[in-house]
């Protein structure tokens, strides 16, 4: 018998549930982010702190959540190197730039963009790990690619220049861009043969310790001590960003690295704006045109399309 997975990856429960569950997570979370770096009562609450206490939390929960699976928090040399890496590249420098981002522009915008992460994954994981991409996967990315531009591009004529300037909407889609990058670094780390072998909630306890170690840091310099605001709803936030949004959901989306590959796996990133930009429509009054809805159903059917191509893992 083959040892072949079957070719339609997204028609598997153990591959469409979590890419479905991650995608909605993940599109509601661009609405979190936004209203905790909103002014509170007490004043802005530095973008930097608030990924600090995010992911102080998150490694909080991911230990405990490791204890009752029956794991030891244990690393080797080796694993807490990757950890390290994971840490720097994923929970601090990806989350500190996609959160100074919003502060230049709007969520939708970087929830679009992020929705490229498609191309460093494809092309990092075929450089360093050997993936291959087929045909089928190329063309359903070129169709992907297509109604993201046009999700881009509506997103990008709801700017009033008037009131934002140029140069710092050129800014946040620059900071966006790095965040991608990094996220991409961090997609490919945790395919890679080595980090394969470390279990996966230990590895992300400490990967979430490390970038909350890094992100304290990188806020003191750049912010000053901590704020810490009193009101309910910020932590309410916080809270929600650090357990649903990546305490259930980081496990799952690399594991989908570690079965589907980067590449097809960075495809939940496709969905992610469609499901922001439905939540969006109900509760900010989200306007729709032809562009978004003509993006948005090229970027399913390329993520079909994509998907249903031979796993090139």
């Amino acid at each position: 018998m083959s040892d072949t997975p079957p070719p339609h990856a997204l028609l598997r429960p153990q591959v469409a549930l979590p890419f479905l569950l991650v995608a909605l997570i993940w599109g509601s979370t661009w609405l979190v982010i936004k209203d905790g770096l909103a002014t509170l009562d007490g004043g802005a609450v530095p973008p930097g702190w608030s990924v600090t206490y995010r992911f102080a939390i998150a490694a909080i929960g991911m230990a405990a959540l490791a204890l009752w699976r029956g794991q030891r928090l244990v690393l080797d040399r080796q694993g807490q190197l990757m950890a390290l890496a994971l840490g720097l590249t994923q929970f601090c420098l990806n989350f500190n730039l996609v959160y100074r981002a919003e502060q230049y522009i709007t969520s939708g915008i970087v929830a679009v963009l992020f929705a490229l992460l498609i191309l460093p994954n494809s092309l990092l994981g075929r450089v360093f790990l050997g993936v291959r991409l087929s045909a089928r996967f190329l063309v359903g990315t070129g169709i992907a690619l297509a109604g993201i531009a046009l999700m881009l591009w509506h997103e990008a004529q709801q700017i009033d220049l008037d009131a934002a300037a140029a140069g710092g909407v050129f800014l946040g889609v620059a900071l966006t861009c790095g965040a991608i990058f990094s996220a991409s670094v961090a997609n490919v780390l945790q395919a890679a043969p080595s980090l394969r072998r470390q279990n996966m909630l230990v590895l992300l306890t400490f990967a979430m310790l490390w970038g909350t170690l890094f992100d304290a840091v990188l806020a003191w310099l750049l912010s000053g001590p901590p704020v810490l605001p009193g009101e309910l709803r910020y932590w309410g936030g916080v809270a929600y960003l650090a357990i649903i949004g990546s305490v259930v959901t980081f496990p799952l989306y690399f594991q989908l690295i570690r079965e589907i590959g980067p590449g097809r796996a960075a495809y939940n990133g496709v969905l992610v704006p469609v499901v922001a930009m439905g939540l969006s429509t109900l509760f900010e009054d989200y306007r729709w045109s032809w562009l978004a809805g003509g993006g948005a159903v090229l970027a399913m059917v390329g993520l079909i399309v994509a998907m249903r191509a031979r796993n090139p893992s």
